[in-house]
């Protein structure tokens, strides 16, 4: 198989879909690679680690689509790369379609494969290829979240972790999954008190067992989240519904319960964000002031730090890469069903009921394309 990695163009995104031992590993198994250049300069590897390992340097982005059979991205993509999408093309990247009605529609029209990162799903329900994203976004949250409460930021001032006869910051975090309990991780670290709010019982007295003694559990309803927002100095919104777009939890006349200066981070931006105000930003202007309260709302956090981030994505994304290549889509999907749950659109068809919910459009069982 032909396999193209275009450099990402996303603002300010520097990760890279394959490492040079990625791409080693795909010529090994007999495979071309084609790597536009500098595609991987970002996240420190220059066209040179490479070519050393048999892949091929293209000068444009054009070239890359046009040769390749699956293209590997980091993020979905943008309105300028739609015209290079073609039929049966396979694409293996984030999509958060539900996010996004124009990119699903420009997928369906081009009647490519879109095989979703963030929608590959284990039986025990872990997401193996959002897994690490979510991991660096989540302690991201709250290393930002720290930045932005500093009053030159526009925030209110309050250290996180408090000094000794000051109280530490109050945290509140929305979600107890892998970006709430990385968020929880960090917070707890640099001293403050921690609040999260999760729907499953199960998942609370795990992070009850877990987490530190800092953190408190509780169970999230619409109470417990107005009596959080009231004493919160830094809110992590980490909801997650696979494929799906997030509940919008904190209304925008819930900011009036707010201190003034108070942050939002908004992990969950990409599938639309559990805070009804938040949109997505990016990292050249990554915040934005609503009612008193600072936004911040990187549609593509771990792209701020793309060495961390492009290693660990790469980490899992390969072994699936190196099985789609070798075995081609149709039969890779048929024998995993958590591959198979990755497939969001196939040939024109929507076959990720997540997708289909979010713009009524008509669901095609995932196994009739298989």
């Amino acid at each position: 198989m032909i396999i193209g990695v275009p450099k990402e163009i996303k603002t300010n995104e520097n990760r890279v879909a394959l490492v040079p031992a990625g791409a080693e590993s795909f010529v090994a198994a007999g495979h071309t690679v084609y790597v536009e250049t500098t595609a991987g300069v970002g996240s420190g590897f220059a066209d040179e680690a490479y070519t050393a390992v048999g892949a091929k340097i293209l000068p444009t982005a054009d070239e890359v689509w046009q040769k390749a059979d699956m293209i590997m991205k980091v993020k979905e993509p943008i309105a300028v790369e739609w015209p290079r999408m073609r039929k049966d093309q396979l694409i293996y990247t984030y999509f958060h379609f539900a996010a996004d009605e124009g990119l699903t529609r420009a997928v369906i029209d081009s009647k490519s494969v879109a095989l979703a990162y963030e929608t590959v799903e284990l039986p025990s329900g872990e997401l193996p290829l959002l897994t690490p994203m979510s991991e660096v976004a989540g302690r991201m949250a709250v290393q930002e979240g720290a930045k932005y409460l500093e009053k030159h930021f526009g925030g209110s001032g309050v250290l996180l972790g408090g000094v000794p006869g000051v109280a530490p910051a109050e945290v509140m975090i929305i979600g107890g999954g892998v970006v709430g309990i990385n968020a929880a991780k960090m917070a707890a670290g640099l001293g403050a008190h921690v609040t999260m709010l999760d729907v499953s019982l199960h998942r609370l007295r795990y992070l009850d067992d877990v987490l530190p003694a800092n953190v408190d559990t509780l169970y999230s309803n619409r109470g417990n989240i107005l009596d959080c927002l009231h004493k919160a100095d830094l809110v992590v919104g980490a909801v997650l519904l696979p494929g799906a777009k997030a509940p919008n939890l904190v209304k925008r006349a819930d900011l009036k319960l707010m201190k003034p200066g108070s942050v939002i981070v908004d992990v969950a931006v990409d599938q639309g964000g559990c805070v009804e105000t938040i949109k997505p930003t990016t990292h050249e202007q990554p915040t934005y002031f609503v009612d008193g309260i600072l936004h911040y709302a990187v549609a593509n956090m771990p792209g701020g730090v793309p060495r961390t981030s492009t290693l660990a994505l790469t980490n899992a994304t390969l072994s699936y890469g190196l099985r789609l290549a070798r075995d081609g889509w149709k039969k890779a999907c048929a024998e995993d069903r958590a591959l198979a749950l990755g497939l969001n659109i196939v040939g024109g068809k929507t076959v990720y009921p997540g997708v289909a919910e979010a713009f009524g459009l008509p669901l095609v069982p995932v196994e009739q394309v298989l």
